[in-house]
């Protein structure tokens, strides 16, 4: 009994010591090195929220807590092929290893069962969250077709931001002769805003290309 105890434990901190030595993969950043847009954050960002809203203390400035990235696939779990090229395309997006999602019950109309593969996700925290970002805004967007601006209406109410993304082909580093599907994509910004007011001038000063809102426009052509 003792030496299946043993056993047992030592395996545990066998797959303990493989998870954590994972995470540090993806959470260390590399030795000298600060995003681009992390350092602008730090340095004109923080200064220019914390005047705009009249913050007393850094602390309470709004700031990007995680960003995830979601693909639906409804024949994941009938084309493994288009799964994994799914997983391979998201991983060369965005750098870091995604995880298949699975259907949380069963919905026979779609022929869906429970524990079925449906898609996949990415949570990006940290640099590699600032470099998506900042690649995001600044290469991807605006390559979409007549693009005219991200909307400002899809806040949640607590100061998160979620947007859709027709065709991953939009991402420089997606080879279009090598694409298995077109397909589009969920990305959402979560952020410690207290509100949509300040959620949407985190993300406004971060780059993110809104959508003029018709009282700007008003203003620049009177």
């Amino acid at each position: 009994m003792a030496k299946k105890e043993k056993e047992t434990a030592k395996g545990a901190a066998k797959a303990g010591k493989g998870k954590t030595a994972e995470a540090a993969e993806v959470a260390q950043m590399p030795a000298d090195y600060e995003p681009r847009l992390l350092k602008q954050f730090k340095e004109q960002i923080v200064p220019s929220l914390m005047k705009r809203f009249g913050l007393k203390n850094v602390l309470e400035v709004p700031r990007l807590e995680k960003v995830i990235l979601n693909v639906g696939i409804g024949e994941a779990h009938q084309d493994q092929k288009l799964l994994d090229s799914v997983l391979d395309e998201l991983a060369t997006i965005t750098g870091q290893k995604p995880i298949v999602t699975r259907a949380k019950k069963s919905i026979s109309n779609f022929k869906l069962r429970a524990g079925m593969q449906v898609g996949a996700r990415v949570t990006l925290r940290r640099w590699q969250m600032y470099e998506f970002v900042d690649k995001l805004f600044n290469l991807a967007i605006p390559r979409v077709r007549d693009f005219r601006g991200l909307p400002d209406k899809s806040f949640d109410g607590r100061g998160n931001y979620t947007i859709g993304i027709r065709e991953q082909i939009v991402f420089p580093e997606i080879d279009y002769d090598k694409v298995e599907k077109i397909h589009g994509m969920d990305i959402t910004f979560v952020t410690t805003a207290p509100n949509d007011e300040q959620a949407f001038a985190l993300l406004e000063e971060l780059g993110c290309p809104f959508r003029r809102r018709q009282g700007a426009v008003q203003a620049a052509t009177a």
